[in-house]
């Protein structure tokens, strides 16, 4: 029989389960591939970045820089008290006291975040600065439940860890690029005008994006067993969405949201359980 806060923390990590579930299709199938006991931890992180995600990307009509303040005042006053009544963010801050995740991270990522509020174009240092805050601290904080409490482990691969969030978020960034420049305005990589999105300007990218998968597959294989299946069928999800941006001419990338169809994801799925890295 569980306690009354037993059932609460339970209900609020269910709420980002369906966060998950609703939002991210690819991401659902990598948490499911993990050990049971990670689940609830990496739905937890999702939740939370995702929400944070939305107000700056989708509230449009409302006060953005007013909601993100407060949901920012919130997160820090859940991390405090060790409980809130917004279940997204209990659940985070359960899972940040649970496995030790840094403030630092959590810092790293609202300042990313921020710069979607007025930010449209970024420099190079800018650049460095949105991919580690928006990207990278992810990956770092989902090693921290991989690890649990491993300091070593941590210490090892969190330079593949980076690199595997920032291969994700270039990713996105080259597949959404029609939504994020024509919708939104934002161009976030450094020294490219969209208006005049040149093929070398598009290989020149990927050849960086390149890089970082092949620095981030040294790290996956190191990962302990529970981990190692979900990581890799993410990534094995964005290399195949990367082999299809690669493919198209800029034209294309520019006309449409490239996407890997569900039924590749279903047999990314079952080749990394027949053939587990």
């Amino acid at each position: 029989m569980k306690t009354d806060l037993e059932l609460y923390e339970q209900t609020t990590l269910e709420c980002s389960r369906l966060i998950t579930r609703r939002y991210s299709t690819s991401f659902t199938l990598g948490i499911r591939t993990l050990d049971r006991r990670f689940h609830w931890a990496i739905y937890a992180i999702y939740g939370f970045v995702r929400y944070a995600d939305e107000i700056v990307d989708t509230f449009h009509g409302y006060d953005k820089k007013t909601l993100f303040t407060r949901f920012r005042a919130d997160t820090y006053q859940a991390l405090r008290e060790g409980i809130s009544l917004n279940p997204v963010l209990h659940a985070y801050q359960k899972t940040v006291h649970t496995y030790g995740i840094s403030d630092e991270l959590t810092e790293a990522f609202f300042r990313s975040m921020e710069m979607d509020l007025d930010q449209t174009h970024y420099s190079e240092e800018g650049y460095e600065t949105y991919i580690y805050g928006s990207a990278e601290v992810v990956g770092l904080m989902c090693l921290c439940v991989f690890c649990e409490g491993d300091r070593a482990m941590y210490d090892r691969l969190s330079a593949p860890a980076r690199r595997l969030g920032a291969a994700f978020q270039k990713v996105n960034f080259l597949r959404d690029v029609r939504s994020d420049f024509l919708d939104r305005g934002r161009t976030y990589f450094p020294g490219v005008d969209f208006n005049q999105f040149s093929g070398e300007d598009k290989r020149r990218i990927e050849a960086d994006i390149q890089s970082d998968f092949d620095a981030a597959l040294a790290g996956i294989r190191q990962l302990p067993r529970g981990a190692r299946a979900g990581v890799y069928l993410a990534y094995c999800y964005y290399l195949r969405l990367f082999a299809r941006i690669r493919s198209l001419p800029v034209s294309r990338i520019r006309e449409e949201r490239v996407r890997v169809p569900d039924i590749q994801k279903l047999f990314l799925l079952a080749r990394t359980w027949l053939r587990p890295i």
